[in-house]
């Protein structure tokens, strides 16, 4: 309970995050940002699937959203390398 908990708060600070900063989508000011996904509501293709939204489970560290850079870091699971540096624990 308690890491589905997280895990929608991490996606709550994304989706706020860039709804609130328009400026920060121009080209190159953005990161691909792993293990933070909600089941279907990824961005682009993956090796597990060809389009964006089909994230199978929430948290995937094989799909990713994108989000200004440096706001990755902030997020709890949150890596900006596949597979994520969240396995370190």
């Amino acid at each position: 309970m308690k890491t589905a908990k997280i895990l929608s708060a991490a996606a709550l600070a994304a989706f706020v995050a860039l709804s609130l900063a328009p400026a920060a989508q121009a080209a190159g000011s953005q990161e691909k940002c792993y293990g933070v996904v909600k089941a279907g509501h990824n961005d682009c293709k993956t090796a597990a699937h060809a389009c964006a939204g089909h994230a199978a489970k929430d948290g995937s560290t094989s799909d990713f959203v994108l989000v200004p850079k440096g706001l990755c870091a902030k997020l709890v699971n949150g890596s900006t390398s596949e597979g994520g540096d969240m396995m370190k624990k």
